[in-house]
């Protein structure tokens, strides 16, 4: 079952089932009208929901066209959405870049931070900043939407609450990382408002490339139309999903639709840190990585981060070749120059 959240005048939009193909969708206030009202009922909600669905891929129930470019972020706002580090080839490289060694406590332990969840971007929507200074990034990650997980749960039974499954594109200032770490208080104005894929998938939609915690589904990355990376998402993950949630769970309750986020994902190649695609790699899902081999090759970085008019696309296909949750694409523009919301 393929679900999406159709912009409206309200914050929360409106919930529809879509077709596996992201080509029609069917509206179903009368069942749940937000994606978040689904969740909090989600045992007799979802049954329902995917009786809607089976319809729309017979063509017993009433369609409407879907376009990708008039969904919100599937929750345009969420309780909570906390993402995680699981992929620490990503965390050694990216705190080799600042010199800072990384603890031997990181394969064992799960970094995690507290994104702000109030405001979603809607995944066509631009990256709006004000500087280009302050080092512009895309992440691109897999998230998890979860019902009610009580404080304490094992991983096992993390893994079970897992009710959908969504890309996201966790901006990140790298400009402003440094000196707010370095505050010992964590991410805040470094980490703005992330994007997610026009339409979150229920594992079961996945099939074999669903594992129950890893998704095993290359992560397309391009940057002004050219591929920046394709890297593995269920390659290198040193925490499953279970695992993360898990975690995020270990001193509290998590409600129903709270997010969690995988992390940059990073595939090594040969024990190494990775090639770019252009030279036979698999590339990277963020700047920041690019310019840390660079440094390596050749003792300084080339690529620049994020500049006003790049354009950010960031998808998954299934082995057939068919877009699995629609595409988040993303232009940087200077904030001053946009309309005011």
């Amino acid at each position: 079952m393929k679900l999406a959240t159709l912009k409206d005048s309200t914050r929360d939009g409106r919930l529809v089932v879509v077709s596996r193909d992201l080509t029609r969708c069917s509206e179903v206030g009368h069942i749940a009208r937000t994606l978040q009202a689904a969740l909090d009922d989600w045992q007799h909600v979802a049954p329902r929901l995917a009786l809607i669905a089976e319809g729309i891929e017979t063509g017993a129930q009433p369609t409407i066209r879907f376009h990708e470019h008039e969904a919100a972020s599937p929750l345009p706002r969420a309780y909570q959405w906390a993402d995680g580090s699981a992929y620490v080839n990503h965390v050694e490289l990216v705190r080799r870049a600042r010199n800072a060694e990384m603890p031997a406590s990181f394969w064992v332990d799960p970094l995690m931070y507290q994104g702000g969840s109030d405001s979603f971007l809607s995944p066509r929507d631009p990256i709006a900043m004000a500087e280009e200074a302050y080092g512009i990034d895309m992440e691109g990650e897999v998230a998890v939407v979860v019902s009610d997980v009580a404080m304490g749960s094992s991983p096992e039974v993390a893994r079970s609450a897992i009710c959908l499954v969504m890309l996201v594109n966790d901006v990140s200032l790298r400009g402003l990382v440094p000196e707010e770490l370095a505050k010992g208080f964590g991410f805040f104005q470094s980490k703005p408002a992330s994007a997610f894929s026009p339409v979150a998938v229920t594992p079961d939609e996945l099939g074999e490339a669903w594992d129950g915690g890893k998704l095993h589904l290359p992560l397309l990355v391009t940057l002004n139309g050219k591929a920046f990376g394709k890297a593995n998402a269920g390659v290198d993950m040193t925490f499953d999903f279970g695992q993360l949630i898990a975690h995020a769970a270990k001193t509290r309750n998590l409600v129903s639709g709270t997010i969690i986020g995988s992390g940059t994902v990073s595939n090594k190649l040969d024990g190494g840190p990775g090639k770019p695609v252009e030279h036979g790699g698999d590339g990277y899902s963020c700047i920041a990585e690019m310019r840390i081999i660079e440094t390596i090759e050749t003792g300084s970085p080339k690529t620049p981060f994020l500049r006003f008019g790049d354009q950010v696309r960031i998808e998954m296909k299934d082995h057939a070749g068919h877009s699995v949750f629609g595409a988040i694409e993303q232009t940087v523009r200077r904030w001053g120059e946009l309309k005011s919301p």
